[in-house]
């Protein structure tokens, strides 16, 4: 009997559903002509950072799911991102970007929830030097929400540069507007 997680693959698959449907809300409410804005010279455009977004859970799908490996000591990870990254360089058009964060967020997170709490636990040995030296399915699969929140924030800055409110900044606005007002 494995450990007792009180977050369940529901779970992981819910929060990630929520993070990605607020990175689909700022990949709809920044302009198209806005995609390849960059906030510094050496940084993603944001249709870049959209394309590395929508790559995040390529990497545990492959661990995950399709290989299921226990380690990844000896692992070629510069040959699994080369041409994840050279999608960054011509990441296409906005509705071909939103396609893929839709779809990628179905496949990753009706993966997730499929899966048991032992398969959860089971312990990944990382390449040497890595630390820690060993995580768990579970850690690995909740990396990539919070990758994906990283760049996410970065977009909402982004946002701002560009003289657009975040929507979740507009939602907070809306309620503390309606609770002055006093509605519920």
């Amino acid at each position: 009997m494995g450990a007792m997680n009180y977050y369940d693959a529901k779970d992981i698959a819910n929060s990630f559903r929520t993070v990605r449907t607020n990175t689909i809300q700022i990949a709809e409410d920044i302009p198209e002509e806005k995609y390849d804005f960059r906030p510094a010279p050496d940084a993603r455009s944001v249709a870049q950072t959209l394309i590395h977004i929508s790559n995040i859970p390529r990497f545990a799908l492959m661990l995950h799911r399709d290989t299921k490996q226990s380690t990844l000591e000896g692992f070629d990870f510069p040959g699994f991102v080369k041409p994840l990254t050279a999608m960054e360089e011509n990441p296409g058009s906005r509705a071909g970007i939103l396609d893929r964060l839709r779809e990628g967020m179905e496949e990753f997170a009706s993966f997730a929830e499929s899966l048991d709490e032992d398969y959860l636990g089971e312990v990944i040995t990382m390449p040497a030097g890595g630390t820690p030296p060993t995580r768990t399915r579970f850690d690995m699969l909740i990396a990539v929400k919070e990758h994906e929140m990283h760049h996410r924030g970065q977009l909402m800055l982004i946002e701002r540069m560009l003289g657009i409110t975040p929507h979740l900044t507009r939602r907070q606005q809306e309620r503390m507007k309606a609770m002055a007002a006093g509605k519920p």
